[in-house]
């Protein structure tokens, strides 16, 4: 890989409670290179959109605040930034497809218009231009018929039409990093895959680097190059796609990957992991996954492992990793 497009150096996203201030996301770091595919994993309420979303300081509360060492793109230190900076930022050089597009196009506003909003702000486009730009800009994302869709309103799509206008809008400015939160949530698997074969040749043709937010690993074996891996708030593992998930360290890693259905022949139960993810309000003594974790030891309970490399190269989050020989 490249020089980092983008570092993230200790990442965290806070929220005030009363007196309290219960942490969301806990010193996230990693590297993106340019042209790489992060996959970014883990249930419900681990972390994932939130710490995009602090990446992005967008956060959806002004109860929430994010801080930490630096996110750095391209090399510039976007947590010294003031308002005005980030957003002359946002869109520009660093896009996101939100999880449901419905939400997140105005259905007031024509899709082209709502692509050449961004590119008028921040190119200084005039209106005729900007719409040309979006007439092209649909057309790179495949849809039908540009010219004419260019002046449809959002409920005039389909729902893999309209998560193509939302790509459109994330990518008119032409940015460096793109974060996709599920991308492919609520469409069938025919429009998944179509969604999923867009990003990769937008990522080819542009050298794109894209963030993409995920529950599904199937998504992830066929469209990322390295895998994050998320739990209550924290990172858990890192590393390349082949060696998570043929040899995952971290117990939790190796759950998920377990919970997946077989494609193979054969009828069994599917595999689950036990118990719950813990509130952040609440969290256990140690390891957070110590509770559910298969194979405890003595230090899960009495302190927070830290991310350490391997020998094989990933990062993993625990005092017992699990061996290294490749799985099944």
């Amino acid at each position: 890989m490249s020089t980092p497009v983008l570092q993230v150096e200790g990442l965290s996203v806070s929220a005030r409670n009363g007196e309290r201030e219960v942490t969301l996301v806990d010193r996230l770091s990693f590297d993106l290179a340019e042209g790489e595919i992060l996959g970014l994993v883990g249930e419900s309420g681990s972390g994932k959109t939130m710490a995009c979303r602090g990446l992005m300081r967008l956060l959806p509360s002004p109860n929430l605040r994010v801080h930490g060492q630096a996110i750095r793109l391209a090399g510039e230190n976007l947590l010294q930034l003031d308002e005005n900076g980030m957003r002359a930022i946002r869109g520009r050089r660093l896009g996101m497809i939100f999880q449901n597009p419905s939400s997140h196009l105005d259905p007031l506003m024509r899709i082209g218009e709502q692509i050449g909003e961004g590119i008028r702000l921040h190119q200084g486009a005039s209106k005729r231009e900007a719409r040309a730009q979006a007439i092209e800009v649909l057309r790179q994302v495949g849809v039908p018929d540009p010219l004419r869709r260019v002046d449809s309103y959002p409920h005039e799509f389909s729902g893999g039409m309209r998560q193509r206008a939302m790509i459109a809008v994330a990518l008119a400015c032409n940015p460096q990093v793109l974060i996709a939160d599920e991308p492919t949530t609520a469409l069938d698997v025919t429009v998944q895959a179509q969604i999923l074969r867009l990003l990769l040749d937008l990522r080819d043709q542009r050298g794109l680097s894209i963030i993409m937010i995920t529950h599904d690993l199937g998504v992830v074996a066929q469209t990322c190059d390295s895998i994050a891996v998320m739990y209550a708030g924290r990172l858990c593992e890192h590393g390349s796609k082949h060696a998570l998930l043929a040899r995952p360290r971290h117990p939790y890693t190796a759950g998920l990957i377990d919970c997946q259905p077989a494609t193979g022949a054969g009828h069994a139960l599917l595999r689950t992991i036990a118990g719950q993810p813990p509130l952040l309000d609440a969290l256990p003594g140690g390891c957070r996954f110590n509770p559910r974790c298969l194979q405890p030891g003595s230090r899960c309970t009495e302190s927070l492992p830290e991310l350490q490399v391997m020998i094989e190269g990933p990062r993993v989050a625990c005092h017992y990793p699990l061996a290294a020989a490749a799985r099944p």
